[in-house]
């Protein structure tokens, strides 16, 4: 195996098992709640709090995954996963238990996902970097798609604590794969102006309104489906239809960067503005909407951020892990703030409400998401001028 398909080996598996516990939860949503007793506002709670710790904890740990490199810290993230999951499945025996047992995990996505960042950066080839974070990004649904799996396979038959067992042992075996880079002292320090600092701050501020529309799919599509009718079992596996689908258009929006030039943000913008679509389509009764608006959802609203973390990696390749950090922070308040609005909103008023409110987010995360590449553009042209000037 060469170093670069380790690499994105190694990436691939520790985003998974970073970010697991959480839609893992979101999957199981109804049999967990029907033992410890929550209602949709609840779930919703309970995410959002796990991702405000990460967004909290992004800044950080991006200069940790620079300090002490990627093979440490993504070690540590996986261990951490393995553990919180077995302390779901012995010691969860109350929602606040469960909560608390929860948001000690999200530091692990943190690590998880920004030592994977700086892998991907330091082994993978410029030609192969757009693809390679597709297949990093995937990921996120192929969480999903086993969190799916487990609802009819484990959930339904065995019980939904022995899905978090059956997590762990997977997070566990994730260190056979994990990066072995301990490498993290020796990197550029960026010029002044290098890192168009606000620019990435508008484009986070854009990824966090998309990431708390677009988080609701893998949280509550299961629950919204069965409380218009649909089995349980159904909405597990349109759950995992969505999530394939996700993973196959993150895996080709990394394939076209590669053969583009540039304008990786524009196309970001534009799959928000379809996905939106998507989302208003589950507002709508009936099971072909929900898989018509579940595969728009995931494979354009949910299919952007490994080519959003391409382009921040591309402007910022002195220090990939601290750039990506800016936006991932963007994205983790994202799902701080779009589970508790979404939960609210259900619980308060109906899930099609919270469908069309979450659509209505992602067409302004759109705008912003332009405003924020025009931004980077002008950038661009300030420092090429000042370098002709200094020439």
């Amino acid at each position: 195996m060469t170093k670069a398909t380790r690499a994105a080996v190694g990436a691939v598996t520790t985003t998974t098992v970073a970010v697991l516990p959480v839609f893992l939860t979101g999957a199981l949503a109804v049999q967990i709640s029907a033992e410890l007793g929550f209602d949709p506002a609840g779930l919703g709670l309970v995410v959002a709090l796990y991702f405000g710790i990460s967004a909290l904890a992004s800044l950080p740990c991006g200069w940790l995954v620079e300090r002490f490199g990627s093979g440490p810290t993504s070690r540590a993230a996986v261990i951490g996963v393995a553990v919180t999951m077995t302390a779901v499945a012995a010691f969860a025996y109350s929602y606040a238990s469960l909560i608390a047992v929860l948001l000690c995990s999200a530091w692990c996505n943190v690590l998880g996902q920004l030592s994977s960042n700086l892998t991907l950066a330091r082994y993978v080839p410029a030609t192969r970097l757009g693809l390679s974070f597709g297949i990093k990004q995937s990921a996120i649904p192929l969480a999903t798609l086993l969190s799916g799996i487990a609802v009819p396979a484990v959930a339904l038959t065995v019980g939904w604590r022995w899905a978090y067992v059956i997590g762990a042992a997977l997070a566990l075996a994730a260190l056979l794969v994990a990066p072995q880079d301990t490498a993290g002292r020796e990197r550029t320090v960026p010029a002044p102006g290098e890192r168009a600092t606000a620019a990435l701050s508008v484009i986070g501020f854009a990824g966090a309104l998309a990431a708390a529309s677009a988080n609701a799919l893998g949280i509550f599509l299961v629950a919204s489906a069965v409380e218009r009718g649909i089995s349980p079992g159904i909405a597990g596996l349109t759950l995992t239809m969505g999530s394939v689908v996700g993973l196959t258009l993150r895996l080709t929006h990394g394939w076209l960067a590669d053969r583009r030039s540039g304008g990786h943000i524009a196309v970001v913008a534009g799959s928000l503005l379809l996905g939106a679509g998507g989302l208003a389509l589950l507002a709508v009764p009936g099971t072909p909407a929900l898989v018509i608006g579940t595969v728009l959802g995931f494979g354009l609203g949910w299919a952007w951020p490994g080519l959003l973390q391409f382009a921040v990696v591309r402007l910022n390749p002195s220090a990939p892990a601290a750039a990506t950090s800016i936006v991932q922070a963007g994205v983790y308040a994202g799902g701080f703030i779009g589970p508790v609005g979404f939960g609210f909103i259900a619980t308060h008023a109906s899930f099609p409400t919270a469908w069309i409110t979450g659509a209505v987010t992602m067409v302004v995360a759109a705008g912003l998401m332009g405003l924020g590449r025009r931004m980077l553009v002008a950038h661009r042209s300030a420092r090429e001028a000042a370098a002709a000037r200094a020439g």
